[in-house]
């Protein structure tokens, strides 16, 4: 898209406009978004604002999101939707500043680990697929929960605790690799709103309590976790309390300046291993040290000149949303397809390597012979979320814990909730996709909601490109960005939806 002359004023923090709220949610995430200005998120005073024809954002080299000079952009920047509102304004705010999508994303899951650690903490794990817009499908990056860790000889007796094993804290080693490969700042810089929000402390959202709430006594039995989620009255917090997590501040902190592959190989990878007698995790720095994310081709399906990128297997979710979207855009009413793949898959999975599951995978999708399967048992709790920039490069992901909090307990002085081994309970379903046209954005969709996910997220990445997105099964969450008529160059028709039936917050979200 040929680049239009841009003129400029500056606005100081005096003339920020005073937005009103027009309902709780709306209203509590302008609460958010000032909270944010007020604790540096949104540090410095001037605004830059770019006047075209189409409102677009002045285009310059971004450096850095926070350092000396950093300006916030006006116009259209992208969308962001999630289930949780205050990481989904941090991500917002990482576009405002000339962040791309995948630094949004990064942005984004850093932060859930705050606001959301029921289902996202730094122990849990996830899947993510990236596009841009030269790009013929993307990429896909596996970040699954891991199993028991293996022995390490260097830390003899280090599992002999492991009441309660845990998974290797996959999250930070798979969003560095997928900011790595599609970001455009240091991966340092996308820590600095999860830092804000730990330090000076969040409101307790509707998802946290609810999810508080279902497991008040085990998870109190903890003293880590009681002293992050517990009340003076012997309770667990609820919705609009104010909590904040000081060592998880010193942990992200940490990542921010020894780097990532500190939490594997570095001193808080030390203190991981040391928790084991408190945390009965089993955890090991063997296991640490090799429990890597994966990048890979992404499944891709096409009907007629739309083009789908799908999270491929283990993470199987994205192939039962690519059966379930397939459907949908033949115009089948998928009930519940992708959910009968998913079963199918699983029933006839082998060990197997993640290139030759996908291969397999992708066979079935392009034959069209699908296995269906049935009666799958309580599945682990998960989120999802999906970033658009203005240029149209996009990511999808959804992340679990292998259980709501996981394991349950808090990882010493990291205040990390660990994630549950997947050794011991069935996967997640983490369904994310992308849809494209001839180099254009078009529309992403994500889901949580136990069985149901896959299908939520097809219908709904359907209902995206259509541009009319609605709820249609009874447990699944959606997720959606549509832009129908493309990016680069149609943000005036994009917006973001999130099931009315949640909590989540889609930013950017006027239709036009």
């Amino acid at each position: 898209m040929r680049e239009r002359p841009v003129s400029f004023r500056s606005v100081s923090c005096g003339e920020m406009p005073v937005l009103k709220g027009v309902g709780r949610k709306i209203a509590a995430a302008q609460r958010i978004g000032l909270f944010l200005a007020m604790t540096g998120m949104m540090s410095g005073c001037s605004w830059i604002f770019g006047i075209t024809p189409q409102n677009e954002p002045d285009e310059h080299p971004v450096l850095s999101l926070y350092g000396g000079g950093s300006k916030m952009l006006s116009g259209y920047v992208g969308n962001v939707v999630a289930d949780e509102p205050h990481a989904a304004l941090a991500a917002m705010t990482v576009l405002q500043r000339g962040g791309n999508a995948a630094d949004a994303a990064a942005a984004l899951g850093l932060a859930l680990s705050v606001t959301l650690p029921s289902r996202a903490s730094l122990g849990s794990g996830g899947a993510c697929v990236a596009w841009r817009p030269e790009e013929r499908a993307g990429r896909a990056f596996l970040f699954m929960p891991t199993g028991d860790a293996p022995a390490d000889p260097m830390m003899a007796g280090a599992k002999g605790r492991a009441d309660r094993p845990a998974s290797i804290p996959m999250l930070v080693r798979g969003l560095f690799l997928m900011q790595l490969r599609y970001g455009s700042v240091d991966f340092a810089e996308t820590a600095q709103p999860a830092i804000t929000l730990a330090r000076n402390g969040i409101e307790v959202g509707a998802q946290l309590a609810a999810d508080l709430a279902v497991v008040q006594a085990p998870l109190l039995a903890d003293e880590g976790a009681r002293k992050i989620f517990g009340r003076s009255d012997g309770t667990v917090l609820k919705a609009g309390d104010i909590f904040s997590q000081r060592y998880l501040t010193g942990t992200l902190e940490r990542i921010r300046s020894a780097g990532s592959g500190d939490l594997y190989t570095g001193a808080l990878a030390q203190v991981l291993v040391a928790s084991n007698e408190t945390t009965g995790a089993g955890l090991t720095m063997g296991g640490l040290r090799s429990a890597v994310p994966i990048e890979t081709a992404p499944l891709t399906v096409t009907v007629g000149n739309v083009r789908a990128s799908f999270v491929p297997p283990p993470a199987d979710g994205g192939y039962g949303m690519a059966v379930a979207w397939k459907a949908s855009e033949g115009g089948q009413t998928t009930g519940n397809a992708g959910a009968r793949a998913i079963a199918g898959w699983r029933a006839g999975e082998g060990r197997s390597s993640v290139a030759a599951l996908t291969e397999q995978a992708q066979a079935l999708l392009d034959s069209g012979k699908i296995s269906g399967g049935s009666g799958m048992p309580n599945l682990p709790a998960s989120t999802s979320f999906a970033v658009v920039d203005r240029k149209g490069e996009a990511v999808a992901c959804a992340v679990s814990m292998n259980n709501l909090f996981g394991t349950g307990r808090v990882a010493g002085s990291t205040g990390i909730v660990l994630g549950a081994s997947a050794a011991h309970r069935p996967r997640p379903i983490l369904p994310a996709g992308i849809a494209h046209q001839d180099g254009e954005f078009l529309a992403a969709a994500t889901a949580s909601g136990q069985a149901d996910a896959a299908d939520a997220a097809g219908a709904a990445l359907s209902g995206a490109l259509a541009g009319d997105v609605k709820a249609t099964t009874s447990s699944g969450r959606a997720n959606a960005i549509s832009c129908r008529n493309g990016l680069p160059g149609g943000n005036g028709h994009c917006f973001g939806w999130v099931d009315p039936r949640g909590s989540g917050y889609a930013t950017g979200s006027d239709h036009n």
